[in-house]
This record gives structure tokens, sequence and C-alpha cells, in this order.
């Protein structure tokens, strides 16, 4: 089923009817007459709690339904037909909440981006600092690998929507990564130089994404096992510039 047109018909209206109000010359004020009361027309109630609670129930609904859909077609091929049948609904039940693909990927998107912030937080925490090497990675990489397993959705969105909005959150996102890893190894390594820090900072990103595709490739055992083989590459790749925690 094709995307609904978002054509803005009464915004249009409006507007003409503004010029039409402003070409017209003024004529003489007349007192005006007093509306009878039955004229008046109610105020429109709010939704009721449990109403606008079945709302947020049934957005909840469909942002993981997207999100399984988003995983296992990819963005480009997934449609708001098959969201809907994911989320045993029918498209006219999604449309009263999401007027596109894009309009759901932007809501999930934004979700994920905010769950990412908060978990970069907790993954890097000062006190990570005063920890061994090898402890330091578990503490950051714990978390950072956590999220993205249990969202699989945000690797498809981030890397694959094109959507602009989510690509320049993601890219801020990313740049806030990597000046939180430079962070870190500048109070190891005080010596190195901006430069050297940023190189080193992007590489350990880019292994970080490569071992990641491996990651969520695989479950179980194997998933446990690309994790062991990306904290070693990291470990042996940083112990020459970090041999101890820096000093409190």
């Amino acid at each position: 089923m094709p995307e609904r047109p978002q054509a803005d018909n009464a915004k249009k209206a409006i507007e003409t009817g503004r010029g039409r109000v402003a070409a017209t010359p003024a004529t003489p004020a007349t007192p005006a007459t007093p509306a009878a009361p039955h004229a008046a027309k109610p105020a429109k109630k709010a939704a009721s709690p449990r109403r606008q609670a079945r709302g947020e129930r049934r957005i909840a609904q469909l942002l993981t339904a997207a999100a399984s859909v988003f995983c296992r077609t990819g963005y480009a091929a997934a449609s708001t037909n098959a969201i809907a049948r994911e989320a045993e609904v029918s498209p006219g039940t999604l449309y009263q909440f999401f007027p596109n693909k894009e309009a759901i990927a932007i809501e999930l998107g934004g979700q994920l981006l905010q769950r990412a912030h908060e978990m970069h937080g907790q993954a890097f925490l000062p006190e990570n600092l005063n920890k061994p090497l090898p402890e330091l990675l578990d503490a950051v990489l714990d978390p950072v690998i956590a999220f993205n397993c249990e969202n699989p959705a945000f690797w498809a969105l981030m890397h694959g929507s094109g959507i602009p909005g989510i690509t320049q959150e993601h890219e801020e996102l990313h740049i806030g990564l990597l000046t939180r890893v430079e962070g870190i190894l500048r109070t190891f390594c005080p010596d190195g130089s901006t430069e050297e820090l940023t190189h080193v900072s992007h590489m350990i990103l880019g292994i970080f994404k490569a071992s990641l595709d491996l990651i969520l490739a695989s479950e179980g055992a194997e998933r446990a096992a690309y994790v062991a083989e990306l904290k070693t590459v990291l470990l042996r790749y940083l112990a020459p510039m970090v041999t101890a925690p820096h000093p409190h």
C-alpha cells in the first residue's frame, strides 16, 4: 500500500483566505451582536486517561513491530503494510498514529538514540579510569555491545535508513563517542599528540564496528567468542600505549 501524501490543504485554504481578507477594503466597524446562548459550541473533551494509555500501548506495539521488520528486511525494503502485519493491526490503524514509514523510523530512531546516549554515560564512568586496561575494556565494551545486541534495529536504522534527521543525530552520537574515547586516551597517554590520539580513537571505533557485524550476526557461544576476540585485539593494540592506570 503506498504511503499517504502529506498535503496540507487546510493550511493552504487558511493562507488563501488571509490573502483575500487583506485585499478587501476596510469597512466601518458595526456594533457586534451578542451571540445567542445556544449558539456557542461546547469545547472538545480531552481524551480520557484510559484512551491515552491505550494509544501509547498501540504506538509501542507499532514501534516494536517496525523494529522487527527493519531488522529483517532493512529500512529500504520495509513497508507500512509489513509493519501493520507484524503488529497484527490493519493499515488504517497504523495510519491513525503514523502517516508513513519515515515517521515510524524517526520516532523509533529518536527513542533508540536517547537510550544510546544514556548507555554511553553508564559505560564511560569516571571511576572506570582507575581500572587496569583489561577491566577498563570490559567496563566500556560490555554495555555498548549489550545495547546493540538488545536493540538490533539501532544498527539497521543508523546505518541503512538514510533519513537526514537520524543520520545527523547519529553523527553527533559518533562524534561524542570519539570525544569520550580520546578523553580516556588523553588520561592514560598525556604525552600523546592530538593527531595521534585522534587516529587511535578512530581506529578503535573502526575495529569495534567491524567486530560488531560479526557479533550481531551470531548467538550464544559463538557471539561470546567474537566478543572475547574483540577485547583481545583492542588489548594488544592499546597495551603498548596504556600500561597502567593513570595515577590519581
